[in-house]
């Protein structure tokens, strides 16, 4: 089979295509057929060894989805030809989704139900889960709660504002004004400029005086906002950053409003099943699309990667083997 291999850490040009042998499923795995691989940030930090490196060579690509061509003889509950998508795979000693195809253990993946689109699936998992993990499991939002989602055109962002809408929480979120129309379609009912010099009063405005959740990718830019603009009782979910050292200019703003802070990453998640289930169920029921907004062959796997790095678009890039 032909997969994505690196043979050293480096810059996206280790990359290349290699012909190798087709993967056996131990007892508790899947093989699959990949039709789709998600192309995420974490992809390109077990690339240059920015993470634990694992050994090379490996494959990357965390998520996935695809058709089952063979069970483990321990497996139970998955057939040849079910269609399925998950994701946690491409580190850890695991193969990646770079490649015709994958053995996936079964705690990371589940079946894709209905006619939901295996494209969109294969490019749901890191952005969809940590979405998920962070506004039903951390910030137990809530219907009409008014939930702030930084950055809603990013692959997490865009997902976090369709599972916020489809608790009917009443959604702001932030983007350049190419993307307001498609997040208000997604279901946010304020978009503002995440430039403008009046953000934090706008956000109060559109909130009535505080946002009850947030959801912030860049703490580093963020953390002292999500103080001024949450209403009392606030949950903030931190999903990521741009410097290692954020900081409260005055955590004053905080204290005094009880706002709850929680710092996450999905690779905690004590069993991606169940995030992965609901998403599946969304997806099959209308209430989540994941946007793909570009896709690219094997051979294209290093543009792909530098392009999730550099360019602004909205939604998810997608490797199709």
């Amino acid at each position: 089979m032909r997969a994505v291999r690196l043979h050293e850490h480096g810059d996206a040009d280790v990359l290349q295509v290699d012909e190798i042998d087709r993967p056996e499923p131990d007892a508790d795995e899947l093989l699959v057929e990949i039709a789709a691989a998600g192309v995420n940030p974490v992809d390109t930090y077990f690339r240059d060894g920015s993470y634990t490196p694992v050994d090379v060579p490996f494959s990357p690509g965390v998520d996935f989805a695809g058709v089952v061509a063979e069970a483990g003889d321990a497996v139970e509950g998955f057939d040849e030809g079910d269609r399925v998508f998950g994701t946690g795979i491409g580190n850890g000693g695991f193969q990646g989704s770079y490649a015709e195809y994958a053995t996936v253990p079964t705690d990371r993946v589940v079946h894709l139900p209905g006619d939901a689109d295996i494209t969109e699936a294969g490019a749901a998992g890191v952005a969809a889960v940590t979405a998920w993990r962070a506004l039903i499991d951390h910030a137990d939002l809530e219907p009409a709660e008014y939930c702030l989602i930084h950055g809603g055109s990013g692959g997490v962002g865009h997902a976090a504002v369709q599972i916020a809408a489809a608790v009917s929480a009443r959604v702001i979120t932030t983007a350049s004004e190419e993307y307001h129309d498609a997040l208000s379609d997604f279901g946010a009912e304020t978009v503002l400029d995440y430039d403008r010099d009046d953000l934090a009063d706008a956000v109060l405005e559109a909130s009535n005086g505080g946002v009850d959740a947030v959801l912030d990718h860049r703490l580093d830019d963020y953390l002292q906002f999500d103080a001024e603009v949450a209403a009392t009782g606030a949950r903030v979910v931190g999903i990521g950053e741009n410097s290692p050292d954020p900081g409260f200019t005055n955590d004053g703003a905080a204290r005094s409003k009880d706002v709850a802070y929680q710092f996450m990453s999905m690779f905690n998640t004590p069993d991606l099943r169940v995030p992965l289930r609901g998403v599946g169920h969304l997806m099959n029921a209308g209430g989540l699309s994941i946007d793909v907004a570009r896709t690219y062959d094997l051979e294209e796997a290093a543009a792909a990667q530098r392009a999730v790095m550099e360019d602004s678009f909205l939604g998810k890039l997608v490797v199709e083997p």
